[in-house]
């Protein structure tokens, strides 16, 4: 694989090239300029969207915010981490996180947190490889039919 950079995304533009990536993760997401609004929305709520750059095509994307609670105190949390079927194998997904996490530790965080499916096996050994420990689990209730994305 050649040289991959790691790069934020702060134009709509960059977002749209980091559709087809995302969508790999994402697949109810079904139109890309859907997914740069919805994107650009939560960069102005704190969202930050880093991606894997090989030559001129997003291979990989890490999505996370900046947010506190009572639970954790100050901390990051990874909305989204993918990389591309044909970027897998190389390390990428663990260099994302490894920058993720190191963004968080200069903002003061105290801990690096994401939810995982359950049936989702290969993601949670990466995850345990990673350091990440299971703590608890997700409960989901929906609310409404509309999609999440509009």
């Amino acid at each position: 694989m050649t040289t991959v950079r790691l790069l934020p995304v702060t134009t709509e533009q960059e977002c749209l090239r980091c559709f087809d990536v995302m969508h790999e993760l994402r697949p109810h997401l079904a139109a890309a300029q859907t997914f740069v609004s919805q994107i650009m929305r939560q960069m102005a709520m704190g969202y930050r969207l880093l991606a894997a750059w090989q030559e001129d095509r997003v291979v990989g994307l890490a999505g996370y915010r900046l947010t506190e609670n009572l639970l954790y105190g100050r901390f990051v949390y990874v909305d989204d981490l993918v990389v591309s079927a044909e970027g897998r194998r190389h390390g990428l997904g663990a260099r994302l996180l490894t920058a993720v996490r190191e963004e968080a530790r200069t903002m003061a965080c105290h801990h690096l947190v994401l939810d995982t499916g359950l049936g989702m096996a290969l993601a949670q050994r990466f995850y345990f490889r990673q350091g990440l420990l299971s703590r608890g689990m997700h409960f989901v209730e929906v609310l409404s039919v509309e999609e999440t994305a509009s």
